[in-house]
């Protein structure tokens, strides 16, 4: 019997694993977990829950996928639910734990040199909506409390000009020194 071929992206990703022995299965059953257009980015193989499997890096989400002959397990990991990801590096092989919604899971048995990798990947996938949005929100609101500031001393320094506090040449010195600011 001829193998099966596998799509592009999940050749190329199961080529990037490496030793991928007791997931075949998994391989040829992937697509059919895939949702319409969803590209496979990477492929690690390792234990979760009771049995070996493959986490699955794409463009949309992590999962893990376990099709074996008594037992099948698919579970999700939306990008937008996971918490944080960790990697755990052992002697010879790691962990990879999804902290996802008040929960974890941790997927055991994974090769050391590709587990650290699929984590940084997964975390760059995470962290564009998770933590550019504050920064650049924060910057935005940085700026915009410096500009208020500088109009409220300029109007505090007008009161004391006002009050003869200070004298027209003090008030346009220190009025010069605040609108240079802005």
């Amino acid at each position: 019997m001829a193998a099966e071929q596998l799509r592009d992206d999940i050749q190329q990703a199961k080529n990037k694993a490496g030793v991928t022995w007791g997931s075949n299965r998994e391989f040829r059953k992937l697509e059919s977990h895939l949702w319409e257009g969803e590209k496979v980015e990477q492929i690690l193989t390792g234990q979760y829950a009771g049995g070996l499997g493959i986490l699955v890096l794409s463009d949309r989400r992590m999962f893990f996928l376990k099709d074996g002959v008594l037992k099948q397990v698919s579970e999700d990991f939306p990008f937008s639910k996971i918490s944080s990801i960790q990697w755990n590096s052992g002697l010879a092989l790691g962990s990879v734990t999804v902290f996802v919604s008040g929960n974890k899971a941790e997927i055991t048995s994974v090769a050391k040199q590709l587990g650290k990798a699929f984590v940084d990947a997964a975390r760059d996938r995470i962290a564009p909506s998770a933590l550019r949005a504050p920064e650049s929100q924060s910057a935005a609101n940085f700026v915009a409390q410096e500009v208020e500031d500088v109009y409220a001393n300029l109007a505090k320094i007008g009161q004391l000009r006002d009050a003869g506090v200070l004298t027209p040449e003090e008030f346009e010195t220190k009025k010069a020194e605040l609108l240079a600011r802005i």
